[in-house]
């Protein structure tokens, strides 16, 4: 693996362990503030990362959302230029008004290189697993 890829790498095991604690700040300052986002369970796409923490506060206030566990396998990173995609699986751990839910998903995350060298999401597509 290059210094590219681990670098890719890093930055989506920074973005899956917060999404894990439920760390809403460090989850979201790992998306751009033009990210979109599609998710099966939406009937809409998100065309900010504004409009994705606007729903994020909905789902935990109309719906006791919270995250307690996520594990990422099965990953991949091809990077073209200051683009990387990263596909992996994920099993979420999480409640919806205390109760307790397991999700099984598949999910693609484009990242973009910084100027700075950072690598922020720009783009993540959430589908079930089948």
């Amino acid at each position: 693996m290059e210094h590219q890829q681990y670098a890719v790498l890093a930055a989506a095991d920074r973005l899956v362990e917060a999404f894990g604690r439920h760390d809403r700040d460090s989850y979201f300052s790992a998306f751009a503030p033009n990210a979109t986002f599609i998710f099966h369970n939406l009937d809409r796409r998100l065309a900010t990362r504004a409009e994705y923490e606007a729903e994020w506060a909905l789902w935990e206030t109309r719906d006791g959302f919270r995250v307690s566990a996520c594990r990422s396998s099965d990953r991949d990173i091809q990077i073209a230029g200051p683009i990387a995609i990263f596909t992996h699986s994920v099993e979420t751990d999480l409640s919806f008004n205390g109760e307790p839910s397991t999700s099984i998903e598949r999910e693609t995350i484009v990242f973009e290189k910084q100027p700075t060298g950072e690598w922020l999401a720009i783009h993540e597509h959430l589908s079930p697993r089948s």
